[in-house]
C-alpha cells in the first residue's frame, strides 16, 4: 500500500509540476510587450486603444484600426493619428483571438477609459521583471548583467534596418511604434 501511495504521489507530482511548465511557457509574454504597454501583465494578446478604437496585436505587433468599414493591420498607425501619444493613451489588456471582430463590444464595454492618462507605462516602472523589454531604460544594463543575448525576432525588418512600413505616415519612425 506504502509503495503504491508512493507511485501515484511521484505521477501526480510529474503532471502538474507538467502542466504549470507548459502554462508558464504559454502564459508569458513580458519581453514581447512594447514599453508603452501597461504595467501588471505576464501575458498580452492584445491592446484596445479606446482614444483611438484601435487594436494592437503584441505577438505580431501590428495595430488595427479602422478604413472604410474594414479592419486593416499595419505595423505603424495611419498618418491621422499622428497626435495620439502612445505614452499617454490608456489601453485595455484583451486577450482572445481578433478582438477587432466584435468592436461594438469594446467600444462600449471601455467607453468610459477614453482620455484617461493615469495608466503607468512598462518604460517607467522600476519592477526588474520588466527590464527584459526591449527599449526599457535598464534593457542594456539587465542583459550585460544576465549575460543573455536576446532575440527579438526580425520584426518584419527583414535585417537590413528598414521596418516594411504601410506606404503610408511615418514608416516606423515616430509616435506610435517601438
Amino acid at each position: 500500500m506504502k509503495k503504491a501511495s508512493v507511485i501515484i504521489a511521484l505521477l501526480l507530482g510529474g503532471f502538474i509540476t507538467e502542466n504549470a511548465q507548459a502554462q508558464a511557457a504559454l502564459n508569458i509574454n513580458i519581453g514581447s510587450q512594447p514599453v508603452w504597454g501597461p504595467v501588471g501583465y505576464d501575458h498580452v494578446d492584445y491592446y484596445y486603444l479606446p482614444d483611438i478604437d484601435s487594436y494592437y496585436n503584441v505577438p505580431t505587433h501590428q495595430y488595427y484600426y479602422e478604413e472604410g468599414g474594414n479592419w486593416i493591420p499595419a505595423r505603424t498607425l495611419p498618418a491621422r493619428y499622428n497626435s495620439y501619444d502612445i505614452n499617454n493613451g490608456y489601453k485595455v489588456v484583451i486577450n482572445e483571438p481578433t478582438p477587432y471582430r466584435r468592436p461594438q463590444v469594446y467600444r462600449a464595454k471601455y467607453a468610459s477609459f477614453k482620455g484617461n492618462h493615469g495608466q503607468q507605462i512598462i518604460r517607467n516602472s522600476h519592477d526588474t521583471k520588466y527590464y527584459i523589454v526591449k527599449g526599457h531604460p535598464e534593457h542594456i544594463k539587465w542583459k550585460k548583467e544576465h549575460k543573455v543575448k536576446v532575440n527579438y525576432g526580425n520584426n518584419g525588418n527583414n535585417g537590413n534596418g528598414k521596418g516594411k512600413g504601410n506606404g503610408k505616415g511615418n514608416n516606423g519612425k515616430g509616435k506610435g511604434h517601438n
